[in-house]
């Protein structure tokens, strides 16, 4: 590194840590972060002349790449002609054609969408939609219905909806409640929701799924029968279902959404992280008409009070058209060229004695170590750290390691890292 680069880096590291609060972060014990400036393709680059492989999407937003042309060119033209404006009394062009285009593609049934800023709004927008349509129509029903190691944000009703953990404790006395099911990887989700709607099936306003994968809770992989099964009971008690695509939306499992690979459509669903390709932040929720209808009439009390500054900016509503454009047949290719490349590569390290559930849906590959199933256990850190002296970014959820790469990335790129962790388990 040159003086000056040397300078530079010196003087972001000192500046970030006198006043930057990083997100799930001990500042405590942690190292200082790594100076990025700049990222191109799979790959993130560091003041210091590092090129770290992105093996985590930067937390599964960037969806074909850093830097995808075509993303930042309709970033730039929509910049030139209206950056914001309050979509209240206003509507605009980049909105109306990415909620035409969205519905387009998402599965049957689904045509309003509501904008908003993240996965957690995405997930609250939902939320209070579900629990005001049984109140508008004079049927009021206020529980919810969510699944063990589900997580669905960091506001209180995502929390609320989620697992109670590491992320929620300190917070749990000011969560609502919720019906909490078993996994389906540690007991019978379907037989639970039927005893639990022979009861109180009329105070039930929804169940709330992450379809077929659980994100943070460990990347748990479940069949699609269960989903079906659960559509089937919430649909025949006059349940609503909220999917939470958030992880799982524009191809992470295969095709666009992974309520399609199930055959089934939700009553809401929610969309974040990839839906601009990972240049901007925005949430989406989509409803049915019959949800949407609920909320017409004369009585204004029957509205959705619920809104964000900066609902349907335009600037990420263009990010969002060009990158829903740039899920065409060649991507398909590269996400299935992905996805054999997992299954090759963990087939490798499935007779490791430490690696444990080898699993793998589309883009998103995983398995767990032995040590046990804990978000605080040291050993996702260690390989975390081996991984980044090697050039390469993971995260391990705990001692559950997962590899979710942008569909930009190769075949040999996929292959350096299932190297790299076979090295780390071999110093184990």
């Amino acid at each position: 590194m040159t003086d000056e680069r040397s300078s530079e880096h010196a003087s972001v590291l000192s500046v970030d840590a006198r006043h930057v609060w990083h997100p799930y972060t001990q500042h405590h014990t942690w190292p200082p972060p790594l100076d990025a400036v700049r990222t191109e393709g799979a790959y993130i680059h560091t003041r210091d002349g590092r090129r770290i492989f992105d093996g985590i999407s930067s937390w599964w937003v960037t969806l074909h790449g850093h830097g995808q042309p075509e993303i930042a060119h309709a970033i730039a033209e929509q910049a030139r002609t209206m950056e914001q404006v309050i979509f209240t009394t206003f509507t605009h062009e980049p909105a109306a054609l990415l909620a035409r285009d969205l519905c387009a593609v998402l599965p049957s049934g689904l045509f309003r969408i509501f904008f908003s800023d993240d996965g957690s709004t995405a997930v609250e927008a939902g939320i209070k939609m579900a629990m005001q349509y049984h109140a508008n129509r004079g049927t009021p029903r206020t529980q919810i219905v969510a699944i063990d190691h589900a997580y669905h944000g960091d506001t209180f009703g995502a929390m609320s909806v989620s697992a109670r953990s590491v992320f929620t404790n300190p917070f749990a006395s000011h969560l609502f409640h919720t019906h909490h099911l078993p996994s389906p990887h540690e007991g019978d989700t379907v037989s639970a929701l039927t005893t639990l709607l022979d009861t109180t099936a009329h105070d039930i306003a929804a169940i709330i799924v992450e379809p077929l994968v659980m994100g943070s809770g460990g990347m748990i992989v479940y069949d699609e029968s269960i989903l079906r099964a659960i559509r089937d009971l919430s649909r025949a008690r006059g349940v609503l279902l909220i999917a939470d695509e958030v992880l799982t939306g524009f191809g992470r499992t295969g095709p666009l959404f992974a309520c399609e690979r199930a055959g089934i459509s939700p009553d809401i669903l929610c969309m974040s992280k990839g839906i601009t390709g990972g240049f901007l932040p925005m949430g989406a929720t989509a409803a049915t008409d019959e949800i949407f209808d609920a909320f017409l009439s004369d009585d204004r009390r029957r509205t959705l009070f619920h809104g964000h500054s900066y609902t349907a900016n335009p600037i990420a509503c263009a990010a969002a058209r060009a990158s829903l454009a740039l899920l065409n047949e060649t991507s398909a290719t590269r996400r299935a060229t992905i996805e054999a490349t997992h299954r090759t590569q963990l087939a490798r390290l499935a007779s490791h004695p430490l690696v444990r559930t080898p699993r793998v849906l589309g883009t998103i590959a995983a398995f767990d170590l032995a040590n046990g199933n804990d978000y605080l256990n040291p050993i996702g850190r260690q390989l975390a750290d081996f991984a980044l002296a090697h050039d390469i970014l993971l995260r391990p959820l705990g001692s559950v390691v997962y590899i979710l790469p942008p569909y930009c990335s190769t075949a040999d790129e996929l292959q350096t890292v299932y190297s790299v962790i076979e090295q780390f388990l071999a110093t184990q």
